[in-house]
């Protein structure tokens, strides 16, 4: 639970005014603590390991605790939609309570799993995200309210969290009204446009197999002019080297501005998140159009970019003395227990209705000798605390931990802290990775450390 200060207690005897409640005039340290995805389908508070009661000490401790809440909550009233984000998503509603007992405080809803179950199961999530008192954004029943910037009210100061994604079924996309329709449920979108640069030998055997199948769409000056060419849902265009270039769409990047450029004005602290897949060549590296979407937040006046969905960590940036974590991976990662599934994940892998969700995992995973099983960066993760002294970020903290890579299915899947023979693998990992934003990392006593020099 968070702790109370004096001024709290002053403030009950009317004696509030003689201490200032903005956080930025109060010299308290305010910090945060920031996770990725958590997939939970299981109770975390029966657990009493050491390394995992001093995790759940460290997310209480701080000021307000985030994680992206990749799940939905139901007892099946839904039906699954005919698409979902990979896996259709779900536990009971119970679940909620343990990421309260675990001392979270905010989540995002927006990610590829908000419409696995329609428009019922999101509405269904985000009332018992409510009911147990969990601040949650990103989704909602209109476009504008799925964009809106929601707000919890701390002690030391007042923050807000603003959630979109990039990876998402279009179904789930939500939608504004005309007025003569009424608008879409979803969860806030950041679309983006993909174009694939390639030599002109590469474009030449593209258009020539394009040729060959539509002979009818070219005429003679197109066959020999042609700088430019859509095929198979993806366009090409010339250029010396071979390379992907991606964009943010613009309604999308300016609408997001706007909600940011307000909530710093009703709140001490701003959050935004992201909830993307996308990457550039390997899932450790974040496509282009984040990078551009993580600092135009920033510079909308946002103090923090959280990434979540590719399921592994992703550099750090310091941009304009604020941090953008371009993915802290997974902090739940508790698929495999599902209870159901529906027919669509049996019938992509060729199973009838006798077999159970047993048989499915196996088959999915090849008895664990491939996919998420076998992929140890998976497993690994971080949880970030950064923390501001009247109001000006000075320092970074990142909490190595582990989801038991290797372990029983029903084992791994939950965090704890690691030891620090992994610990200094993990934040060695991220170290790497950040070194193309130019990022200093240091390892000390098992955690690893951003001073931040204003």
């Amino acid at each position: 639970m968070k702790k109370f200060t004096l001024s709290f207690f002053f403030s009950l005897l009317g004696l509030g005014s003689i201490y200032k409640s903005n956080a930025q005039a109060n010299n308290d340290i305010f910090t945060m603590a920031l996770t990725g995805d958590a997939i939970i389908t299981r109770k975390l508070s029966v657990y009493d390991e050491a390394p995992f009661l001093e995790m759940i000490k460290l997310i209480r401790s701080a000021d307000v605790a985030f994680t992206n809440f990749e799940m939905l909550l139901h007892d099946y009233e839904p039906y699954p939609m005919h698409k979902s984000g990979g896996t259709y998503m779900r536990a009971k509603p119970s679940m909620a309570k343990e990421l309260v007992w675990a001392g979270f405080d905010m989540v995002s809803t927006a990610n590829n799993h908000t419409g696995d179950y329609g428009t019922q199961g999101m509405r269904l999530t985000l009332k018992y995200l409510n009911e147990y008192g969990l601040v949650n954004a990103g989704a909602g029943e209109s476009l504008e309210e799925a964009r809106e910037a929601k707000f919890i009210e701390t002690s030391k100061g007042r923050v807000a969290l603003i959630s979109c994604a990039s990876t998402f079924p279009d179904h789930s996309r939500a939608g504004t009204s005309r007025g003569d329709t009424n608008s879409r449920p979803g969860l806030s979108p950041l679309r983006f446009s993909t174009e694939f640069i390639v030599t002109k030998e590469h474009f030449d055997n593209i258009k020539k197999l394009k040729e060959e199948l539509n002979p009818n769409k070219f005429n003679e000056k197109d066959r020999n002019s042609l700088k430019e060419i859509s095929f198979s849902g993806r366009n090409y265009r010339v250029g010396e080297n071979n390379e992907v270039i991606t964009k943010t769409n613009q309604k999308d990047l300016k609408e997001i501005e706007r909600v940011v450029r307000s909530s710093v004005h009703m709140a001490d602290y701003t959050i935004v998140t992201i909830h993307a897949h996308e990457s550039d060549q390997k899932k450790s590296v974040p496509a282009q159009f984040l990078t551009e979407f993580a600092r135009k937040m920033i510079d909308a006046g946002a103090d923090v970019v959280v990434g979540h969905g590719p399921h592994v960590l992703r550099g750090i940036e310091i941009y304009k003395e604020k941090p953008i974590f371009y993915s802290l991976a997974n902090f739940m990662f508790q698929n495999e227990t599902l209870l159901r599934v529906p027919e669509e994940n049996y019938a992509r892998y060729n199973l009838g209705a006798d077999a159970q969700i047993n048989d499915w995992n196996a088959k999915r995973y090849a008895n664990d000798t491939r996919g998420f099983p076998t992929e140890r960066e998976i497993w690994e993760s971080v949880i970030a605390i950064p923390k501001w002294n009247n109001g000006r970020l000075f320092k970074i903290e990142l909490h190595p931990i582990t989801l038991g890579y290797r372990k029983k299915r029903t084992i791994r899947g939950r965090p704890m802290l690691t030891n620090k023979t992994l610990g200094k693998k993990i934040i060695t990992d991220l170290i790497e990775r950040s070194k193309p934003f130019g990022t200093k990392i240091e390892y000390k006593d098992g955690i690893g450390i951003i001073n931040i020099k204003n």
